[in-house]
């Protein structure tokens, strides 16, 4: 694994994924462009996720996900607030995603959510999918900040 952040790799991807969409969307649509690129981010998202639980020598929990979060922080890409971090849920409100200035700036605001945010869940797939998101915000849908709320699945 290379030495990029978080932000860095995204914004690589995102030049790649620009025209890719734009590409599918004058052949087939923009319903097409955003299922095509929406479902190339999920599978990303799960490779990595389970890329990164092999590194573990047990089950990803909540405590494990918590000791990752730094990498998408890495350079102020994330501004936290911390609300719960334990075995049991991890909670925290986003406050400032330098994802979403980014995409506005690269032009690709309005499917920022499929190359970074729907990630989020994917990623728990890969993970562990024991791990479950629920999110009802996001900076990139407008709203003042993402309120992730991670926590077990329970039966």
């Amino acid at each position: 694994m290379t030495d990029l952040s978080i932000l860095a790799r995204r914004r690589i991807e995102a030049m790649i994924l620009k025209h890719a969409f734009e590409v599918i969307t004058a052949r087939s649509g923009r319903a097409e462009a955003e299922a095509v690129i929406g479902e190339t981010c999920s599978r990303s998202a799960i490779e990595q996720g389970q890329a990164m639980a092999a590194a573990l020598d047990h089950a990803p929990d909540l405590l494990d996900y918590a000791a990752i979060l730094p990498n998408w922080t890495r350079e102020g890409a994330l501004e936290i607030e911390v609300l719960r971090s334990d075995a049991e849920a991890m909670e925290f409100n986003v406050t400032r995603c330098r994802y979403a200035e980014m995409y506005r700036e690269m032009g690709l605001g309005d499917i920022g959510h499929l190359l970074s945010c729907n990630r989020d869940s994917d990623f728990c797939v890969g993970y562990n999918p024991e791990i479950e998101l629920t999110r009802t915000q996001t900076i990139m849908k407008g709203a003042s900040h993402c309120d992730f709320r991670y926590k077990i699945k329970t039966g």
